[in-house]
């Protein structure tokens, strides 16, 4: 296993379309939900243990060699915004693309076979991280930590607020991220023998609301 390839599939410049995306920030931020560091915090360990525990979940399921296809329509019926699931799939195609250049692998062409327009982005994360050699844990470490990275680094954009404080709220929400791994991969291991349905399906109906009024607005920074 490459230590190395973690790195670079958690990098944020790895190509994978993520900097588009606020994770529901920008909507927050307009309606002020998010107005400085603790807000932020708050808004974070929301989505960490709603969205980003059912992405991590999904992610290491997908690494664990589960079912893409059950695995998809696990997370399509675990997003009930019609704005996100559209947004997940366009988030998938990418991270697909530059996946298959970076590890080239059988698994990595039959998703973009079974899928021309694109899987679940935390379903691409789990086969792109077995192409990758890297293990369950991997693969939902990433997307959790994506859960809170991706609005922390939007907020610093949409409020010009301090990149050091929006760093110390991802470095406080470090032990949680810890525990929400630990939680997705037990389920992920349940479903590799007990089917999908055994994969949390934590909702945060907020984030969904915002990101269908966030899909009208006339202008906007993030696609999300």
């Amino acid at each position: 296993m490459s230590r190395a390839a973690l790195l670079v599939l958690a990098d944020g410049r790895f190509p994978a379309g993520g900097h588009a995306h606020s994770g529901g920030a920008e909507a927050a931020v307009g309606a002020g939900r998010v107005t400085g560091a603790a807000s932020l915090e708050d808004f974070c360990r929301g989505r960490l243990h709603t969205t980003g525990l059912v992405a991590a979940a999904v992610a290491a399921a997908a690494a664990l060699g589960v079912d893409p296809v059950e695995l998809d329509a696990a997370a399509d019926a675990r997003t009930p915004s019609p704005a996100l699931r559209t947004a997940a799939r366009k988030l998938g195609r990418q991270l697909l693309r530059a996946a298959r250049v970076a590890w080239p692998s059988g698994e990595l062409d039959a998703l973009a076979g079974t899928f021309p327009k694109g899987a679940h982005q935390p379903v691409v994360l789990g086969v792109t991280a077995l192409a990758a050699g890297l293990g369950p844990a991997d693969a939902a470490y990433c997307a959790a930590y994506e859960s809170v990275s991706g609005p922390a680094s939007a907020t610093v954009r949409l409020l010009g607020l301090d990149p050091f404080d929006a760093t110390g709220v991802l470095a406080r929400l470090a032990p949680e991220v810890d525990e929400v791994v630990t939680r997705a991969v037990g389920t992920a291991r349940e479903a590799v023998g007990a089917g999908v349905d055994a994969l949390p399906a934590a909702s945060a109906p907020l984030l969904e609301v915002f990101a269908q009024a966030h899909a009208g607005w006339a202008v906007r920074l993030f696609a999300t």
